[in-house]
Formats: C-alpha cells, sequence, structure tokens
C-alpha cells in the first residue's frame, strides 16, 4: 500500500522532505487560492529538495486554471520531477465555494478532463474557450520548457458516481473518500462503467482514499484536547461540506449528523450574509475553530473517522487494501504536522 498525506504551505518544504524520510510515498499539494500557497509553486521547490517521494496536485481544481494552464503546470513539475509527478484533479468545492460559486458541472468537468488528458499524452486537441473552437497542443517540445515523458498519471477526484464515472472514462486512477465517497465495491462499478463508455479497461483500479486520521493513544478518550487538535480539523471540514450540500440539495442530514444539524445550521447562518460563504470555509483541513469545538462529538469522530489504536488502524488499512485501496491518504493539522506525520509513519507505515 502507497501512504500519501496533503500540505501546502511554501515555507515548510521541509515536512516534505520528513516525510520522504519517514517512509511516505506520495505527497498531494492542496489547491485553495484563499487559505493555501499556490499549489504550483509549492510543488516546484519539493521537487528541488526531494528525491523519491511523488508529488502532485491534490487536488487541482478544474474551475481555477483553463484546461491548458493546468496541463503546462503539470508537465512543468514533471520536467524537474521525472517519474515522480502526478495530476489530481477534482471540480473543486472548498475552492469554488469561498468565492461564492459551486463546483464545475460534471459535463464540463468531462470535458476538462478530455483536453488535459489528450495535452498530456502530446495530442492536438480541439479546444473551446469563449464560444469559440479551435486546436491547440503542445509546441516546442524539444526545448524542454516541460516534460510530457514519462508520463504524468491523471487521478480523478470522485465523490460521486457520475465523477467517479468520469475518473473510468477518463483518468488513471480515482481520488474518492471514507466514508464520504460511499462504499468501494460501487466506486469501482462506477469507475468501470465510465471505462466500458470510453471502451477504456481498468484491470486494476488505482484507488486513492482520503480519510481523517484519529490514532489513539492507549485508553485515550474521543474528547481528549490531542484528538481534537490532532483530528477534528477534518472531521469539520465534512460538516462544513455538508452545510452547503445540504441546503442547496434539501436532503435529510445522515445520521450521524442529525444530532447536531440544527445546531450547527443555526451557528453557520447566523454568520453575516456577505461573508457566510468563505466564512464556512475558513477553517478548513487546517485547524478545529473554537466556537465549533462543540459540535466535534464522539460520536462525529467515529461516523467520520478512521478511528483507533495503531493495531486497530492496520487491521482497518488492511481490510481497504484488500478490497483495492491503492493508496491511503490524510491531512495533518497545520500546527502540529510534524508531529503526526511522525507518529502515523512510527507506528502504522512502519509496521505494514
Amino acid at each position: 500500500m502507497e501512504f500519501g498525506f496533503s500540505h501546502a504551505k511554501i515555507d515548510e518544504i521541509g515536512l516534505i522532505t520528513h516525510a520522504e524520510n519517514l517512509g511516505y510515498t506520495h505527497c498531494w499539494v492542496t489547491d485553495t487560492q484563499f487559505i493555501r500557497s499556490e499549489c504550483f509553486a509549492v510543488l516546484a521547490l519539493a521537487a528541488q529538495q526531494t528525491r523519491r517521494i511523488k508529488l502532485g496536485t491534490g487536488v487541482a481544481v478544474a474551475g481555477l486554471r483553463l484546461a491548458p494552464v493546468t496541463a503546462n503546470g503539470i508537465a512543468t513539475i514533471n520536467r524537474i520531477a521525472p517519474g515522480r509527478t502526478f495530476l489530481g484533479i477534482g471540480t473543486g468545492n472548498t475552492a469554488m465555494r469561498m468565492m461564492g460559486q459551486r463546483p464545475m458541472r460534471v459535463k464540463a468537468f468531462g470535458e476538462y478532463l478530455r483536453v488535459v488528458r489528450g495535452l498530456l499524452a502530446g495530442e492536438e486537441m480541439e479546444y473551446t474557450l469563449a464560444g469559440t473552437t479551435h486546436r491547440i497542443k503542445f509546441l516546442m517540445r524539444d526545448a524542454r520548457f516541460i516534460a510530457l515523458e514519462p508520463p504524468i498519471p491523471m487521478l480523478v477526484g470522485g465523490f460521486g458516481p457520475k465523477a467517479q464515472a468520469l475518473a473510468g472514462e477518463y483518468g488513471d486512477g480515482v481520488v474518492t473518500s471514507w466514508p464520504r465517497g460511499g462504499d468501494l465495491a460501487q466506486v469501482h462499478a462506477n469507475v468501470r462503467l465510465g471505462a466500458a463508455r470510453a471502451g477504456r479497461t481498468h484491470e486494476r483500479i488505482h484507488t486513492t482514499m482520503l480519510f481523517n486520521l484519529v490514532l489513539l493513544e492507549p485508553g485515550e478518550a474521543l474528547t481528549s484536547d490531542r484528538v481534537l487538535q490532532e483530528a477534528g480539523h477534518t472531521i469539520m471540514s465534512n460538516v462544513q461540506y455538508l452545510a452547503d450540500h445540504l441546503r442547496e440539495t434539501g436532503k435529510e442530514p445522515p445520521d450521524y449528523l442529525k444530532p447536531i444539524w440544527k445546531e450547527y445550521l443555526r451557528f453557520h447562518l447566523a454568520r453575516p450574509a456577505a461573508t457566510r460563504h468563505y466564512e464556512l470555509h475558513e477553517s478548513h483541513s487546517a485547524y478545529l475553530r473554537p466556537d465549533e469545538a462543540r459540535f466535534c462529538t464522539p460520536e462525529l469522530i467515529r461516523a467520520l473517522g478512521l478511528v483507533g489504536q495503531p493495531e486497530e488502524l492496520i487491521e482497518k488499512l488492511r481490510e481497504f487494501e484488500r478490497q483495492g485501496v491503492s493508496q491511503v491518504l490524510f491531512t495533518p493539522p497545520l500546527e502540529r504536522g510534524y508531529k503526526v506525520i511522525e507518529d502515523f509513519a512510527r507506528k502504522v507505515i512502519a509496521k505494514m
């Protein structure tokens, strides 16, 4: 199994080099323009200061860049880290929501993936911009401004059936989450459905699973301050996502959310209407807001986290591996990143 983590702070490339030495195989550099460093700048620095760890976007947001610009960005990184580069790409919930926009629609996302995939394969592509269609391709390739070889894997973010099908149609793998992304057997069925639509086959589907890590100490309760500070940031990011999703779709909250849902919604809607869209995501996967800590209950942590002491997590990860997960990925908190990646490497990775 491969082990990845996400990171996006340009003056802490040392966390990536340290993770490489600890045995992590992948670093996913997140792409959220208002709360993170620019992902391709971070990747360029990391490429210069590492030797083995694979580096990529985690995930690049399609709505933030034109498809040719995204293709150029990752191909540029492949020039300085050949064979260690990958493109994780998605529709972008947080990055788009913080501008008051919805993530890219599935149809537009499919077209975006088609163009990026073709360009990274060195093909001439039909590309439509502002209602006008022209043929485009990378030029001056012998000058080596970019590198398309070795090939750059494109791993498609898929948290719903339609996006998972696009991963099969255009991608080299799928990036989903547990438990939000759904049952693994259904994820793989959706990927194969998309692959069949394009006349492709995936004998083995490369599956990256993002999870909320809750590594417990012996006898430790889920209410401990350490658990809240090291896991609460990603637990609450799921709640923040659902705050948008459920209000827009009118769906009922899942059972695990119902005990806090009405109060959380009142808390959220008390924010000023003009800034509510970005205040909701201000702490996204970085830290637990003090005013949201009361919502991060043991029941919620159990429902949304991969919870357990090291031996329990090892068994759970081995079961994921048996079900076809290729890589597990988590996001350490902003202020405790070194400690969290060290603990997981020493107590779990080293024993697998």
